[in-house]
């Protein structure tokens, strides 16, 4: 046991990080383990959303949207979620509605906010639009509309 406390007091910088680590490891534990929305992938998505009426929520931002999205999402920036659109949805609680942003990350604040607020079947789209379109090549809406360019002459 003195070793260990002469350690810990030759190598504090080293000791405080394991203490940081392991607290940050333990609250994610304790975080995935309470939390009351579901992880689903692309392709499982494309399945919910075929065989149920799944509504699918975009919380990226407008500008983010209009580059590409899947079809018949609604979009819904995370900033605006709690303040004026949950109202909107609420008649929506009992269906399953999909979550999905550029990366994953803005998609789990707002599967905790749409569960704190009650909403029962809330799941958010593991590794959002980038692994929608990139890995899984899933069909998008894009609203940038691009020109029929003429045809070049061959000589």
């Amino acid at each position: 046991m003195d070793r260990y406390l002469e350690f810990i007091l030759n190598h504090y910088i080293l000791s405080l990080a394991l203490a940081v680590v392991t607290f940050l490891l333990i609250q994610e534990l304790i975080d995935t383990a309470f939390k009351k929305f579901g992880a689903i992938s692309p392709l499982l998505a494309v399945a919910k959303m075929n065989d149920s009426d799944t509504i699918v929520i975009d919380v990226r931002e407008p500008d983010e949207f209009l580059k590409s999205h899947i079809e018949n999402s609604i979009n819904t920036p995370l900033g605006d979620l709690a303040t004026t659109h949950l109202s909107k949805l609420e008649a929506n609680k009992n269906k399953p509605i999909l979550i999905a942003c550029q990366t994953g990350t803005r998609s789990a604040s707002a599967g905790k906010i749409l569960s704190k607020a009650g909403f029962e079947q809330v799941f958010v789209i593991t590794g959002g639009m980038q692994a929608w379109e990139n890995d899984y090549k899933l069909p998008i809406k894009s609203e940038n509309k691009q020109k029929n360019k003429p045809a070049s002459k061959l000589g």
